[in-house]
């Protein structure tokens, strides 16, 4: 008679053998995704960013968010890190005196926490109910929280970490940042970039906002510049999530036709670097600092998104129902192979 611990090393060995059976040859990765031409996002330069928290206040604001407390007092909101309610934070990096910002040694820098909007998002390629979606015309990474169905992959999947579950939430509910999409209608944008003093934080279409940023680190360090704030002109025309109609014809942005506004700045010390520009396969928000990123809190990560592979995977396996079948056929296999005959175990009972 088999024990308990040699049936379920069996059944491992028999589940792992037909998975190996099952992965045919041809299960490359796909290539990976990328950002749509009309894609829209965020330019976050670190150099520019005074840590006001103005960004945090008005996400939380537009997005009907509670406060989150980290001090016993419960006097501000003071979360330490993106969560289910808290979808946007300003970081800081911080080494010896401080003397300095936007330098590495005794200096302090800052860093905006925030979905990245990926352009081959593992979120979406993990959600087994597709209530994580990317817009085919904006690129937005969003969330259906009627869809959901409480699994977390996506939490899991997110190598920035951005996705998080509500706990408090009696159905089971991700918080994220969606660049404020349910505001375009109504002719406003990310409230992020609306409110930002210092124009830290800007908004418009993806390929408009990596040209700023090279702009910028093609000019030398003190020089003097003009920096746009809020959004960029060329943004508001461009095409609203929602694509094209019937009829063939886009739908344009509701944003109002105010000028863009700018300042004269002087020019950070960057690194000669964007991030996101091919991190992950490249993603929708950028950003500048001339602290090292991964000091800063970002990642280090390679210029192919994991969901290219996984994906690729996860359809072999499991298109037309063959991992599953494979799997059971083995467990079956095992289960056999271990159970005693009834005749067999009479007569071990009897001696």
């Amino acid at each position: 008679m088999t024990s308990r611990r040699n049936f379920l090393k069996g059944c491992l060995a028999g589940g792992a053998a037909a998975a190996s059976v099952v992965l045919p040859e041809t299960a490359c990765a796909r290539d990976t995704l990328q950002r749509p031409p009309e894609g829209l996002g965020l330019l976050y330069d670190a150099t520019l960013c005074v840590g006001c928290q103005a960004c945090v206040a008005a996400c939380k604001q537009v997005n009907e968010n509670p406060a989150e407390f980290s001090a016993v007092d419960k006097l501000w909101d003071t979360p330490l890190d993106t969560t289910g309610h808290t979808f946007n934070l300003i970081k800081m990096y911080r080494h010896g005196t401080m003397e300095t910002k936007d330098a590495e040694q005794n200096g302090f820098s800052f860093m905006k926490t925030s979905c990245m909007h990926c352009a081959d998002p593992s979120c979406v390629s993990a959600c087994p109910v597709s209530a994580m979606t990317k817009d085919p015309v904006t690129g937005v990474v969003g969330y259906d929280p009627d869809a959901c169905i409480g699994c977390r992959y996506c939490v899991a999947a997110c190598p920035f970490g951005i996705p998080k579950y509500q706990y408090d939430s009696p159905t089971g509910k991700i918080g994220k940042c969606e660049l404020c999409r349910h505001r375009h209608k109504d002719g406003h944008y990310s409230a992020c970039a609306e409110v930002c003093p210092t124009g830290a934080t800007l908004f418009g279409r993806t390929e408009d906002l990596l040209a700023e940023a090279k702009r910028r680190l093609a000019l030398k360090p003190g020089e003097w510049t003009t920096i746009p704030r809020g959004r960029l002109r060329h943004a508001q025309e461009k095409v609203l999530a929602g694509g094209e109609d019937g009829k063939g014809q886009k739908h344009r942005h509701g944003w109002r036709d105010e000028p863009d506004q700018s300042y004269q700045a002087q020019v950070g010390n960057y690194l000669q670097h964007v991030y996101g520009e091919t991190e992950y396969g490249g993603t929708q928000v950028l950003k500048l600092s001339a602290v090292n990123f991964q000091k800063a809190g970002m990642p280090d990560l390679p210029p192919k998104s994991s969901a290219a592979t996984s994906e690729t995977i996860q359809h072999t396996l499991y298109g037309g129902l063959i991992m599953p079948l494979a799997v059971l056929a083995g467990l079956t296999w095992v289960a056999k192979r271990n159970v005693v005959p009834e005749d067999q175990e009479k007569k071990g009972d009897q001696s």
